[in-house]
């Protein structure tokens, strides 16, 4: 959510993801929490927009989830993303969160965690 301004350091991100140059994999939950800080950011017509901008492209997949792993104990919130990227099989996760560097030790399941300067180069 870093990348939705234009004024952000990371918006290049955003216009990566317009550009189907990568995929996002979502949940309902991500959705609803994306909305909510977005509204709280911004305002309410602007999360809309974003959340009706990510439902609509092509390269942005909703996913259920089956089971919750419950891998970070720090700030368990955090767990929707790692059990998202682990029911998609993606191939990282990219946070500059510090809670997920827990995910450096876990052996299994296997989650790159890469930081968003680490996603730029990889891009």
């Amino acid at each position: 959510m870093v990348s939705i301004s234009s004024k952000s350091q990371y918006h290049w991100i955003f216009e990566k993801l317009l550009n189907g140059e990568f995929g996002l994999y979502i949940t309902t939950e991500i959705l609803t929490e994306y909305e909510e800080i977005i509204t709280s950011k911004y305002n309410r017509n602007v999360a809309k927009n974003v959340i009706r901008t990510l439902l609509k492209l092509p390269n942005v997949y909703q996913q259920i989830i089956y089971y919750r792993w419950n891998l970070i104990n720090a700030d368990p919130d955090d767990n929707k993303f790692v059990d998202c990227a682990i029911s998609a099989n993606t191939n990282y996760l990219v946070s500059n969160d510090k809670h997920f560097n827990v995910l450096k030790e876990i052996v299994f399941p296997k989650i790159i965690v890469l930081k968003i300067d680490e996603f730029q180069k990889v891009i």
